[in-house]
């Protein structure tokens, strides 16, 4: 974060960072805010197994992950939902079926740079395990795993850690 140095709006060698959340500008009073994005993930269940999604880029690239992703502008949490499963695995869900089930905190690493996002968790019930058209620019492959099998250490992100250890 340290690297950000220049102004954006007076162009001087004058951004500050303040360790946790914004750069200000001793010169022109300009602030740069860096806020906590958005970001859901769908546990999709089929009785007691839940599809995982395993990281095909970085970070944690080879990990297990939900499906989902981050908020886009003019965009709400369970429209973001339906976009990720399409994008992702060509899913087509019913919005009315999405259950929210918690947020937590989470900070996601990418090319040195401390994302802090509210990850936002969903659940989608589905009567039949189904097969999965990959976007494989995202993701390697998807796998079911029983809920009482999953092992968290697999896990790519510190927030579905903890979902899955204590909430879920």
């Amino acid at each position: 974060m340290d690297d950000l140095k220049f102004c954006p709006k007076c162009g001087h060698k004058t951004l500050i960072w303040d360790g946790e959340k914004k750069w200000s500008c001793s010169n022109c009073d300009y602030v740069l805010f860096h806020n906590v994005a958005g970001a859901v993930a769908v546990v999709i269940r089929c009785g007691n197994e839940i599809l995982f999604t395993r990281r095909n880029q970085e970070p944690r690239k080879g990990k297990l992950d939900l499906a989902g992703g981050f908020v886009d502008p003019k965009e709400n949490a369970e429209q973001t939902c339906v976009r990720e499963l399409f994008e992702e695995m060509k899913i087509s869900v019913d919005v009315s079926q999405l259950k929210y089930l918690a947020s937590l905190p989470n900070i996601y690493l990418y090319k040195n740079i401390p994302y802090h996002t509210l990850d936002l968790f969903y659940e989608y019930e589905v009567a039949e395990k189904f097969e999965v058209k990959l976007e494989l620019s995202e993701i390697s492959e998807t796998v079911w795993i029983k809920k009482s099998e999953i092992n968290v250490e697999e896990i790519a992100f510190d927030s579905q850690k903890f979902f899955f250890e204590k909430l879920y």
